[in-house]
């Protein structure tokens, strides 16, 4: 967060997406910085992410047209309604991700990132590079997770 604090204006949750885990774990953490208190959510990364869909994460990529999850720091922006319903756009922070925006990677709810998707298929399905929670996370998601606040994504290996 030190690094983009200037970017950062409300610093009371953190989003960390830990990409090392396989889709079927919960690995998006809503971290109360205050309390230290943790809410971990299910989470779709990208198809360019996931070429064979293994139900984990390859690859990271930035370029346009990818369909893959990009890696870094991003702050959340405005919430909208579009071709998922209720979303939010995100901004990146990094070199790895500072084409968010221009490749329309946001929040968005979606029937493949319901737990049921996980009993009959044993992972989620993929976004297009975006944080797709399912539908019945959403609600939560957009309320904790309202604009100018940080979202850190990337293979967090704890070896």
């Amino acid at each position: 967060m030190s690094r983009h604090i200037g970017r950062i204006k409300v610093r009371d949750l953190i989003g960390i997406c830990d990409f090392d885990d396989p889709s079927s774990a919960p690995r998006f953490h809503l971290l109360d910085v205050a309390s230290g208190k943790v809410d971990s959510l299910l989470v779709a990364h990208g198809r360019g992410s996931d070429p064979s869909h293994t139900g984990w994460l390859q690859k990271f990529s930035n370029a346009p047209g990818s369909a893959a999850s990009s890696s870094g720091a991003f702050v959340t922006a405005e919430e909208y309604y579009g071709n998922h319903g209720r979303s939010r756009r995100i901004d990146g922070l990094d070199p790895t991700n500072s084409n968010a925006r221009a490749r329309a990677v946001v929040i968005h709810g979606a029937w493949y990132a319901e737990r049921k998707m996980i009993a009959q298929h044993g992972k989620l399905g993929r976004s297009e590079g975006c944080f797709a929670f399912g539908e019945s996370d959403l609600a939560q998601v957009m309320a904790r997770l309202g604009p100018g606040r940080l979202i850190y994504a990337d293979k967090l290996d704890r070896a």
